[in-house]
C-alpha cells in the first residue's frame, strides 16, 4: 500500500487513514501538518484495488464503522472524524 510518510517531531505513531476526497481528513492531515507532528497517512480510496479490501480492514480494525478520518496514535489511540482538541491532547500538543 501507498502510505506516505510526513517528518517531524516524534510523538509515537501516527497514521492517518483518509480519503483524497474528504475535507474532514483533509483538515485532519493539515492540523497534524501544523503542529509539526510526525506521521504516515493512506488515502484508503487511491490504493491499488487489489489491496482495498486490506486497505478497508486495516480501518476497522480500529474503526468498526469505517469512517474517516481515522487517527490511529501508538496503535491504542483512536480518534474518529476531525476533533481537534482531542488530537492536540492525545498528542500533546497546544
Amino acid at each position: 500500500m501507498d502510505v506516505v510518510h510526513v517528518p517531524g517531531e516524534d510523538r509515537g505513531r501516527v497514521v492517518l487513514y483518509a480519503l483524497s476526497t474528504c475535507g474532514w481528513c483533509a483538515k485532519t492531515k493539515q492540523l497534524l501538518t501544523d503542529l509539526g507532528v510526525e506521521f504516515s497517512y493512506l488515502y484508503v480510496d487511491r490504493v491499488d484495488p487489489a489491496e482495498f479490501d486490506q486497505a478497508l480492514e486495516e480501518v476497522e480494525r480500529w474503526n468498526p464503522r469505517g469512517s474517516f478520518p481515522t487517527l490511529v496514535i501508538n496503535d491504542e489511540h483512536v480518534i474518529v472524524g476531525f476533533q481537534e482538541d482531542a488530537i492536540r491532547e492525545a498528542l500533546h500538543a497546544k
